[in-house]
């Protein structure tokens, strides 16, 4: 070699060693940057859990566990489905569905994310020790048993089947929907990784400290610490498969309803999503004025649903009194400032299977009374009913409620607790009314239908063979219409048994700062990236 091609190599080298030390002066710098930006995200329900076994369908649960453990899709603001560990979600008969993971997916420690993961998943979230009724849909699939438990000690179960690391099927016993398992089951399901978890015993895994700092996860942040009252804090994952997120820390603060205008106009709080932070009817105007944050109001979508426990009240013309009390129409322009609807059964008008023909119960004390009459109800009898204290919109709605039914002969106890001791009166069938906001998702309201209503042993204690009945076809019907058709008579029943009632649909509000960019409040898909979050500069 010649000097000069000495020379020119040693140049290039030189260069290439600068370059790769600028990168990585950048790229610490850049972490570093992102370590600096902190965003607080406030909610008014109390967190139940922040481990994937234990989730019950709470809104909360579900989103603060999903920052960690992603599950396969989620829904986006369009509803539709979007991939989140599954690239694919495909069938040809309604009964086998393939799930492909992403190639890339990894967990936080370098390990690839497989399908051994999934299933590891799946027998875990299905164990009888770990018991979480919550799943009991899985009885769909085969080789589970009547209440979604998978068997005792199973490595493996002919419903959930490895095809290779990256690819698995669920085999259903009947036709089920896409919409069906794409909603209630992929998005339910946030896979755990079973390098690190599978030597600890399955009744240690309710109660692991594992869950508070776990040190593989798949999302885009790791939480730090929580208080399931005050707070939880998560730092970036600065190994995310999908890019580090650009907000090194993130605090999702629990708050009363009241604070979150002060705290979004102090700057606070910068994020309120419509269905965990429920921005009190009196404060919207002002929130929605206030410059420094974008409001965004959805359709009206999630329902305050009050259910009645038939154990307790079993006669029917009692519950359809209760119902013919109300003033729904009252309250809805009254504390929503007509900001909302009043609809019978689950869906509202953003739903494609509302059906308009199906007109709610007109407010008629009257009627009321006379059906109390027939029953021969006892008016000294007295109701408890459990209200949310973290939605204080219904709490004032709650008040209305009880002296409405009050001028017909039904008195009232109203006992405001937070959302997760709600579940616990719930479970323990230690209630006569209770009330929660619930979203049913409009594209797919199945599951929620089945576990709130349906089979012999749900909340409420109501059983009716034609719900049943209507709700196994939806899995073969091929198109919109026909399963309008299914779920508008389901909601005819149920404005006729009363097992429950939506008292009236809102159009939640959210906002966010104007600080943030690529973020926007929705009631779904406002996490689905929550790595490309920034602070303007």
């Amino acid at each position: 070699m010649t000097d000069i091609g000495k020379h020119t190599v040693t140049a290039k080298l030189l260069s290439l060693a600068l370059a790769i030390a600028l990168l990585v002066s950048l790229g610490g710098a850049a972490s570093a940057q992102a370590a600096d930006k902190v965003v607080n995200i406030g909610v008014t329900d109390s967190l139940g859990t922040l481990n994937p076994l234990l989730q019950d369908g709470g809104e909360l649960n579900k989103y603060a566990t999903g920052l960690e453990f992603l599950p396969l899709v989620e829904l986006d603001n369009q509803l539709n489905f979007e991939g989140a560990l599954a690239e694919s979600v495909t069938t040809e008969d309604n009964l086998t569905y393939t799930v492909k993971l992403y190639d890339n997916a990894t967990w936080s420690d370098g390990t690839p994310v497989t399908a051994d993961d999934v299933i590891f998943t799946v027998l875990r979230l299905t164990s009888k020790t770990v018991g979480n009724t919550a799943m009991s849909g899985y009885a769909a699939l085969v080789g589970f048993d009547e209440s979604g438990f998978s068997p005792d000690g199973a490595t493996s179960v002919d419903g959930v089947v490895k095809v290779d690391d990256h690819t698995l099927q669920f085999v259903f016993i009947a036709p089920t929907s896409i919409a069906t398992f794409e909603n209630s089951y992929a998005r339910y399901l946030m896979t755990l990784p079973k390098h690190k978890l599978e030597n600890i015993p399955v009744a240690d895994l309710m109660t692991s400290d594992w869950f508070s700092h776990p040190d593989a996860v798949s999302g885009p942040y790791v939480v730090t610490d929580f208080d399931s009252n005050h707070y939880i804090s998560y730092v970036a994952n600065e190994n995310y498969w999908k890019g580090a997120p650009k907000i090194g820390k993130l605090n999702i603060k629990i708050v009363e309803g009241s604070q979150l205008y002060a705290g979004l106009q102090s700057g606070e709080i910068d994020f309120v999503q419509q269905t965990m932070g429920v921005i009190p009817q009196e404060d919207q105007d002002s929130v929605e004025a206030l410059t420094n944050v974008t409001a965004v109001r959805e359709q009206p979508l999630t329902s305050q649903l009050t259910f009645i426990n038939t154990r307790t009240v079993p006669d029917a013309r009692v519950r359809q009194a209760i119902l013919y009390a109300i003033d729904r129409n009252m309250i809805v322009e009254g504390l929503l400032n007509g900001k909302g609807e009043v609809v019978d059964g689950f869906l509202t008008s953003y739903s494609p299977y509302y059906d308009a023909a199906i007109v709610p119960t007109e407010y008629n004390p009257e009627k009321a009374k006379e059906l109390l009459k027939e029953a021969n109800w006892d008016s000294s009898k007295k109701l408890t009913f459990m209200v949310n204290s973290g939605d204080s919109t219904f709490v004032q709605a709650a008040s209305v409620i009880a002296a409405q039914l009050a001028e017909v002969g039904i008195q009232i106890d109203i006992r405001t607790v937070d959302f997760a001791s709600i579940w616990t009166y719930v479970g323990n069938r230690d209630f006569d009314l209770f009330a929660v906001q619930y979203t049913l998702t409009p594209v797919d309201p199945y599951l929620d239908i089945q576990w709130l209503i349906s089979g012999q042993d749900n909340n409420v204690g109501y059983h009716n063979d034609q719900v049943d009945a209507l709700l196994a076809q939806v899995g073969a019907a091929q198109d919109t219409e026909k399963t309008k058709a299914i779920y508008s008579q389901i909601d005819a029943i149920v404005q006729q048994d009363v097992p429950l009632f939506n008292v009236y649909a809102i159009g939640p509000l959210g906002a966010v700062s104007k600080r943030l960019v690529n973020a926007e409040p929705h009631v779904y898909g406002s996490f689905n990236h929550i790595e490309l979050w920034d602070i303007a500069q």
